[in-house]
């Protein structure tokens, strides 16, 4: 007989979840697909713990019809009665139903609306294109803090543009161009849906009065246009977040997808996307290159988050806001795996006191990364001591996190790499990534990873023992202030760290009691 640990607990619960909040989700009805996305709780830093989409395409043949279709209707019912027993089998708090283009464009979108409704039990929102275009804007700005420029958020029945310019929305607008209209107007052609966009995109009152130098391009189909690129490039990173390309190169892909359309082809890259995703994929390349030429930008940037998170996060108050959505979502990863998430508090001031001693001045971004890895320093504690530095480098490098460029994933990946495998970083396959971290960053990602290697040593990842060790530093001295009771830290290991950490900063190491 096999006895189970978990059973003889008293009261056992899982520790892979934040246990406060409940969650809240939001469906997502578009023109080309219903999707349900299953959040842990309404915070800053959303943790998606369910996201289940269907291609139903409700926005097929609307534009001809001007109803929907009754077999795209049935199959997003038959979704919706999954999505309610998923919902209430989650424990889901509050359900938000958003509708986009197809319902709030066709004759028969109240009948369909009032369906849905019934078997969700719950209100459904039908978003205006102007709506539209704020939430998705404030989408992206909840992933791309302080992000500026044009946003352009890419459905299956309309193409949203909003101003992005840091911290609200500007001024928005729609225009009947999503994948799936411009499949059905242009009679299955991307030449001709190209000249349909840029016919319309020129007439447009926002892209041609606002100049701007970046495009934020959200949606499925664009998201796959950045996939293609990625992998032509043999791009080191996978996820789309925060992705940054040339709109000249952009421009480039896209001019040779709708020539290959032409002759019913698509490049090898696409073979690697779903076939729903393949089927329009020219389209989106059409309604980017018609944006790229009409609004003339330097730089295509691309969102994973769009208008379900920006409804979301519509919905916090301004404190909550404000809150650095990274550093939130690595404090909970500290929570959830560390050995002691007090640590990465005393690491933190720790390392602040640490660069104050030597005088080294760090921008914001470099505060806010520094934070970030004391969150991280520890998440990998349960791994094979061979494996533990390659485990934190892919958490950080492959993890959901937003708030964050690839440069600053990088930057953090570099960071933890040296931290458990030191300044030489042997053993380790990520070099691809961890090249994405600038060079003028890439000192501080180490020193800081080299700091770490001497704070666990002194500490044994424990509490309140950082912040009774203090930091010198005189003309050619850098050195380590142990106060009375602690000077048997100062072991043979931890010392060959302090020399490494010092011979980095071209200084001597020395320990002193306090």
């Amino acid at each position: 007989m096999i006895r189970s640990f978990v059973k003889s607990l008293k009261a056992p619960t899982a520790q892979g979840r934040i246990t406060e909040g409940q969650p809240i989700a939001v469906l997502d009805i578009g023109s080309n697909s219903v999707r349900l996305v299953i959040y842990e709780r309404h915070i800053r830093a959303l943790t998606p713990i369910y996201n289940e989409k269907v291609a139903c395409g409700l926005g097929r043949g609307i534009g001809q019809t001007g109803a929907l279709a009754q077999d795209s209707v049935d199959r997003a019912l038959i979704a919706m009665r999954r999505f309610a027993l998923v919902c209430q089998m989650t424990g889901v708090g509050n359900l938000h139903i958003l509708a986009t283009a197809a319902t709030r464009d066709a004759s028969n979108g109240a009948m369909f609306i009032a369906g849905v409704e019934e078997i969700m039990g719950a209100a459904v929102r039908i978003l205006s294109g102007e709506e539209e275009a704020h939430f998705a804007a404030l989408g992206t700005i909840a992933g791309m803090p302080q992000q500026q420029g044009m946003l352009g958020d890419f459905g299956g029945g309309s193409l949203e543009l909003a101003i992005l310019d840091g911290q609200q929305p500007g001024e928005g607008e729609t225009h009947p161009l999503g994948a799936i209209r411009l499949q059905d107007d242009s009679g299955n052609s991307a030449a001709k849906a190209l000249k349909i966009a840029r016919k319309a995109l020129s007439a447009s009152s926002l892209i041609g009065s606002v100049k701007r130098t970046e495009f934020v391009a959200i949606g499925g189909t664009w998201r796959a246009l950045a996939k293609v690129h990625q992998i032509r490039t043999n791009y080191p990173l996978s996820m789309v977040q925060g992705y940054r390309v040339d709109a000249s190169d952009m421009s480039e892909l896209c001019s040779q997808i709708i020539e290959l359309s032409q002759k019913g082809e698509l490049p090898e890259e696409a073979q690697r996307l779903s076939s729903n995703r393949r089927d329009l994929l020219s389209y989106g390349a059409a309604a980017l290159q018609a944006v790229s030429e009409v609004g003339k930008f330097k730089t295509v940037k691309f969102s994973a988050l769009g208008v379900r998170e920006g409804y979301l996060f519509g919905q916090l108050d301004d404190a909550e806001q404000q809150v650095d959505p990274l550093l939130q979502a690595c404090e909970e990863l500290s929570i959830l795996r560390s050995r002691s998430p007090q640590h990465a508090q005393d690491l933190i001031e720790f390392s602040a006191a640490f660069l104050d001693a030597i005088g080294f001045e760090e921008s914001d971004a470099q505060r806010q990364l520094r934070n970030a890895a004391c969150y991280l320093s520890d998440i990998s504690w349960r791994g094979h001591p061979d494996y533990r530095g390659v485990q934190a480098v892919d958490a950080i490098a492959y993890g959901s996190f937003v708030g964050v460029d690839h440069g600053g994933r990088a930057h953090l990946a570099r960071c933890l790499a040296v931290r458990y495998l030191g300044l030489k970083r042997k053993h380790l396959e990520n070099d691809a990534v961890l090249a994405l971290c600038a060079e003028k960053h890439a000192q501080h990602a180490d020193m800081i990873g080299a700091l770490f290697r001497v704070a666990y040593l002194l500490s044994a990842a424990m509490p309140n023992v950082l912040p009774q060790i203090s930091w010198q530093k005189t003309e050619d001295k850098l050195q380590l202030v142990l106060p009375a009771g602690f000077e048997v830290l100062a072991a043979e290991k931890m010392l060959r760290r302090l020399n490494q950490l010092a011979t980095f900063l071209d200084l001597e190491a020395e320990v002193v009691s306090a």
